[in-house]
């Protein structure tokens, strides 16, 4: 292992040869790309297992990956909470429930299933703030990428060459890593995009398994992990009772419906991000496994991708809290004080300086917990094997989001409302110049995030903005007839600015008033961020909901037999009597939960 690793030329050449064979795949399909359904949509022709890879690994962009490991650093094993309670129940109710509905519908995005269903109004509210949320996370993945090179330093010896600061480092990275994901997309579209992604699933695999190898070997396994961490870090369910007895500083209520419920169906139910690389399977059949095919990997990613930010906590930790047994997260953890640290000090991108806390200490930054583990125990060779892993988050994370972007962008925003007839050709270069624009707003994104110590804490405040609300949304949409356009478009509405509200009204402890809420006035304070998220979530899924109910019940519902096919109860079963076992949606779903519950019960 060598504290001080640098990159060798072995390193460069994997990740050149990563790069020209991502960028061969845009080339070869680029020919296909002829219209604006086989750029946009990938024409429906893609098999279930691709399409279950895609499907998880859009979502296993460098914001979970980066964002998961300093999670996992700041919050303990609870982190997993986010797989075996917020992803997979609402994955399999995704497969079994709603799949019909989308894919049936052949609807090409998610506002579009709500303008056949609702109306146009709530379509294009959707549509907007879908938009601003796909370039949110589109940021954020550019703001990992550019951190990672700044931490790495790859970038320092030619800067010193031109006489450039060292500070303009994480500006140009910005800007290279926007132009490299430009041209990836631009390409080959969603076809491109979605066979990418599964060639970073197994490169991401590849470069993580011998980092959590490594690292648990050096901390004497998963029993020496357990004696350096306080108790509560390594028990998933360990104080939920309390907000202040568990590292998350949430109770179990807020864990389970503002992330089980709220949070997690809203984002993989009405996500077009993911739903995208469903729709684009080639059958119906194939569309309904393909979450639950994406779900078996994800519940085992934690051992991938939180072990990490454990084992880099357990070396940073004091040693005056290892194995004290503490039931909550020792405040030597944010700012702890070591010779040694694989958890780097924050630092402002603007100045260069190091951000202290109140009491004038330094603030760790979790999002490097995952450079620092690479440059700490990967050799030459591995190192640019595990960068490449990085580099393929990133781009999978970043591509997902930006196909997602154009898609809505051009289908429904520009010809919905600004061009509503035109040739196919025009579609399809307002498509490209979609993926530009974006990209643009992405580079703008990426500043936004930099304010945070945590990525994944700012992912879920805009999940709880935008999918939160509209999970409520298309649950009474869909099993129950009685909602009406007007209902669903004021109710959406009411439960974004309800999150707005509380945002506004509410802080965690130890933020100062700002991005990190508290802007209108201070009337509640939260142990953590992720608490404030998922009462965030609670307030504007309920309002929604409400809201949704009362005005439906005041306004004219549509004649049922204009809602077959959108409208559970009017919608035709599909019968699984005639399909194999491991193709019956149903059946697989129940294994999958079975699964999930037994590591819930084993991580108690």
């Amino acid at each position: 292992m060598n504290h001080t690793q640098e990159l060798q030329w072995i390193d460069y050449l994997v990740m050149i040869i990563y790069f020209g064979f991502v960028l061969g795949i845009g080339f070869v399909l680029k020919r296909f790309m002829r219209t604006s359904s086989e750029f946009l949509t990938a024409g429906r022709s893609i098999p279930a297992w691709v399409a279950g890879l895609a499907f998880l690994s859009a979502n296993l962009g460098a914001q979970e990956v980066i964002g998961m490991a300093a999670s996992g650093a700041k919050y303990g094993i609870a982190t997993s909470h986010f797989y075996w309670l917020g992803a997979i129940p609402a994955m399999v109710f995704v497969g079994i429930f709603m799949m019909p509905f989308y894919y049936g519908s052949k609807a090409h995005s998610v506002p579009v299933y709500l303008l056949l269903r609702f109306d146009k109004k709530t379509r294009s509210l959707n549509a907007m703030t879908f938009a601003v949320m796909t370039v949110m996370s589109s940021g954020i993945s550019m703001y990992a990428m550019a951190l990672l090179i700044q931490t790495l330093h790859i970038f320092d010896a030619p800067f010193q060459m031109l006489g450039l600061p060292n500070s303009w480092v994480f500006h140009v990275s910005i800007i290279v890593s926007a132009v490299i994901v430009l041209g990836y997309i631009v390409l080959g579209g969603l076809t491109s995009a979605i066979y990418n992604e599964v060639l970073q699933f197994f490169l991401i695999v590849a470069g993580f398994a011998p980092l959590v190898f490594l690292g648990l070997r050096n901390v004497g396994g998963w029993s020496g992990l357990k004696e350096k961490l306080p108790s509560s870090f390594v028990h998933a369910w360990s104080g939920m009772g309390s907000p202040h007895n568990n590292p998350l500083g949430v109770e179990w209520f807020s864990l389970v419906m503002g992330l089980g419920f709220v949070l997690s169906f809203g984002y993989w139910c009405t996500d077009f991000l993911v739903v995208q690389r469903a729709m684009a399977a080639d059958s119906m059949s194939a569309a309904r496994r393909t979450p639950l095919i994406a779900a078996v990997p994800k519940m085992l990613f934690p051992f991938l991708v939180i072990l990490p930010g454990l084992i880099a906590l357990a070396l940073t930790q004091p040693a005056h809290s290892a194995g004290s047994g503490e039931s909550s997260a020792p405040k030597s953890a944010e700012v702890a004080n070591v010779h040694e640290s694989l958890i780097a000090p924050q630092v402002n991108v603007e100045t260069g300086q190091v951000v202290k806390d109140k009491e004038g200490n330094p603030v760790l930054d979790y999002n490097t917990v995952i450079p620092q583990m690479l440059l700490h125990y990967f050799p030459s060779g591995m190192l640019g094997l595990g960068l490449t892993a990085l580099l393929a988050s990133f781009m999978s994370g970043m591509a997902g989001n930006v196909t997602a972007f154009n898609t809505v962008c051009t289908y429904d925003i520009y010809r919905a409302y600004i061009r509503k007839e035109a040739s196919d050709e025009h579609y399809f270069r307002v498509a490209h110049f979609m993926t530009v624009f974006g990209v643009v707003l992405s580079v703008g994104a990426a500043y936004f995030a930099a304010a945070f110590n945590n990525i994944m804490d700012i992912l879920q405040l805009v999940f709880a903005f935008v999918n939160a609300p509209l999970f409520a949304t298309f649950l009474l949409g869909m099993f129950w007839k009685r909602t009406t356009g007007h209902g669903a478009f004021f109710g959406l509405l009411s439960g974004i600015t309800a999150a707005a509200l509380h945002q506004g009204l509410t802080i965690p402890e130890g933020s100062v008033p700002g991005i990190k809420g508290g802007w209108i006035a201070v009337v509640n304070t939260y142990s953590s961020e992720m608490a404030q998220n998922f009462w965030t979530a609670i307030f504007a899924w309920t309002t929604c909901f409400i809201v949704t109910i009362v005005i439906s019940l005041a306004t004219k519902p549509r004649p049922d037999n204009e809602l077959k096919g959108l409208v559970y109860s009017l919608t035709e079963r599909e019968h699984e009597a005639s399909l194999a076992w491991y193709q019956r949606p149903v059946l697989l779903g129940v294994v999958v939960l079975c699964l999930t519950l037994v590591l819930n019960i084993i991580f108690f």
